[in-house]
């Protein structure tokens, strides 16, 4: 596959943990451990590709209300990540990245977070983007805040907002758009996902639940992405 057929930035809404469990009768934090694996083989799989950005749905706003021991099992499970795959980040040249409402995590995840932004800043090979207490509305409302108190401020006029203006203000600065979005377990939907970013993005929707999904799924999708043609409005 040419480079110029690539996706520069792939982001997956990671479904079906739970349903996993399930299945085989299973506690759903079982799913949701196992779906770690499938992070790793992505990551690898974006490696091995060239990818540039990977972004993971990993906690959405609206996962907060879920029973309380499997957020805090979550949450457990986030750290554990975060602790194990530090060094691993380091090695192989992956820069992490999150976006959300990061504040409203446990401060010892928010720590722990910090921490291995900090530690991993000057990679280059792969950034990895973990989107945590994330909500598109939200996001487009706290922009929407950031622009107003500019404007009350009187640091901004009504004619300088554009788009571009408008994309610099959300949580995603400085990332380029999704060039191609993976969910998996079958859903048509993109769940408040970067509602704002996903405008021309590419749509690859696949019947594995997300344990299941693997780095051969993952090379798939880049592979039914090169076959498109991409005309943003055009001819």
């Amino acid at each position: 596959m040419s480079k110029s057929a690539l996706p520069r930035h792939v982001a997956i809404i990671m479904d079906g943990n739970g349903r996993w469990a399930q299945q085989r009768g299973l506690p759903r934090l079982v799913g949701h451990e196992q779906g770690s694996k499938s992070i790793r083989a992505c990551v690898e799989g974006a490696m091995e590709a060239g990818v540039e950005f990977l972004t993971l749905y990993a906690f959405s706003s609206e996962n907060w209300k879920r029973p309380a021991p499997e957020v805090e099992g979550l949450m457990r499970l986030l750290e554990r990540f975060l602790d194990d795959k530090l060094k691993e980040m380091l090695k192989e040249g992956v820069r992490l990245q999150a976006i959300g409402r990061i504040s409203e995590l446990p401060p010892i995840c928010q720590r722990k977070l910090a921490e291995a932004i900090a530690a991993t800043a000057a990679n280059t090979r792969l950034t990895v983007v973990l989107a945590l207490s994330y909500s598109g509305r939200v996001e487009i409302v706290d922009a929407i805040k950031g622009i107003v108190r500019e404007a009350r401020e009187g640091k901004l006029t009504g004619e300088e907002i554009t788009p571009e203006f408008f994309s610099d203000r959300l949580y995603t600065k400085g990332i380029p758009d999704p060039d191609l979005l993976i969910r998996t377990s079958g859903e048509m939907r993109v769940s408040n996902f970067l509602l704002w970013q996903l405008s021309y993005t590419e749509i690859h929707v696949t019947p594995k639940l997300w344990p299941d999904f693997g780095k051969e799924d993952f090379l798939a999708a880049l592979a039914d992405y090169a076959g498109r043609n991409r005309r943003f409005g055009g001819i």
